[in-house]
């Protein structure tokens, strides 16, 4: 076997390959877009690099079968609550079932890491924002939404037979839409609506700087500082919004308001591996026709939540249960959605576990995010609770 760091199109071609090659036989694999991984990789693309550097490798077997991949990273901006050392990351893991190749894949990424400087690695994540590519999945090896890893269930054994151990478990949560609420939704929702300083609102895409300003304010106050996340600019939420525009779904994107102060966002998206499953990776011109042409002839019956939060001081009030059945009202009986997977959240997190479950969810994924740490005489210790 010999390992290739990406250094040329091929091998990143065959970086992008491996993935495909690994899962081809799986029924529920759905093959990412190759631009979404591309990306994290390009400078231009990718804010990260202004803060770390990142590294890729193939691994090979001496008469040229694709048998693993892996990439290494630092960033400066990676941090988890109680780190007292430098951490790195690894991810866009892929490997046959063979722990000694998997070890050859972990040890360079491992050995990079620490010419760096680092003290231990996590992975797999992301060179990047927490939204996408982060974890192992453990549990739930069903069709994977839109930039939600999907590995084969022997990576598991992979990842603690070489050491690394259980950091913190992500739950994805679903539930059917057109299933009726929780009563209390109800009872507290009917307390909040008394008040006519109350209302909420879904998103127009002909207003999108209003919303971008909103979901900004309320970000920061809510999410901001938390395991590593930080502030977000209003440039950047509008920028993402007008990416987002074409595929929005504006009734599914929520806004509750206080005097017409933004103080909760309930924020989903259609699940767009509903239609990018049938583009086998491509998004060039070709690929965009194709997605037009499905998306405008099949209905996609699933979205996902992207991000639910309310402003400090209102949490605990019922706001939560105000916005959802505000939302509900609409989605429940305007839209044709059956289907609804919240993205994952981390057991650190109890409060948003809580309200997740409280609207009669069931766990759909379970994905995990490991720690190696470097020197064995140090202490391990899981993500503390938030």
């Amino acid at each position: 076997m010999k390992l290739l760091q990406v250094k040329d199109k091929e091998l990143e071609r065959d970086f992008l390959l491996t993935n495909v090659k690994i899962n081809r036989h799986d029924p529920n694999y759905i093959r990412p877009l190759d631009k979404d991984i591309l990306d994290v990789f390009n400078p231009e693309k990718n804010k990260a690099f202004r803060f770390g550097e990142a590294e890729r490798w193939v691994l090979k077997s001496d008469d040229g079968e694709l048998l693993g991949r892996i990439a290494a990273f630092t960033n400066k901006k990676y941090k988890n609550k109680g780190d007292t050392f430098p951490v790195g990351g690894i991810g866009f893991f892929d490997c046959i079932n063979d722990q000694r190749a998997a070890d050859m894949l972990f040890d360079v990424a491992k050995h990079w890491l620490m010419q760096r400087g680092m003290e231990a690695m996590d992975g797999p994540i992301n060179f990047g924002e927490r939204d996408r590519w982060w974890g192992l999945l453990v549990e739930g090896f069903t069709p994977p939404v839109y930039c939600l890893n999907y590995n084969q269930p022997y990576y598991k054994e992979l990842f603690e037979n070489y050491g690394f151990r259980n950091f913190y478990n992500q739950y994805c949560y679903s539930l059917k839409v057109r299933d009726r609420l929780q009563e209390k939704f109800y009872t507290r929702h009917a307390a909040i609506a008394q008040d006519p300083n109350f209302r909420a609102e879904y998103l127009k895409k002909s207003r999108l700087e209003k919303y971008a300003r909103d979901f900004t304010i309320v970000y920061n106050k809510a999410w901001a500082g938390h395991s590593g996340l930080k502030q977000i600019e209003e440039k950047v939420m509008l920028k993402t919004f007008r990416t987002m525009k074409p595929v929005m779904d504006e009734k599914i994107m929520w806004f509750a308001y206080y005097k017409d102060e933004p103080i909760a966002i309930w924020t989903n998206i259609p699940d767009l591996n509903f239609w990018f499953k049938y583009l086998n990776g491509r998004f060039d011109w070709w690929g965009k026709l194709k997605f037009l042409w499905y998306k405008a002839t099949k209905k996609c019956t699933k979205f996902t939540g992207l991000v639910f939060g309310i402003v400090p001081e209102y949490q605990g009030k019922g706001v939560d249960s105000y916005i959802i059945v505000e939302g509900a009202k609409v989605i429940q009986n305007q839209l044709s959605y059956t289907d609804m997977e919240l993205q994952w959240i981390g057991e650190f997190n109890p409060k948003m576990m809580n309200v997740s479950e409280s609207l009669g969810t069931q766990v759909s994924r379970i994905l995990t995010t490991y720690r190696y740490i470097f020197d064995p005489t140090r202490e391990f210790h899981r993500h503390p609770v938030l």
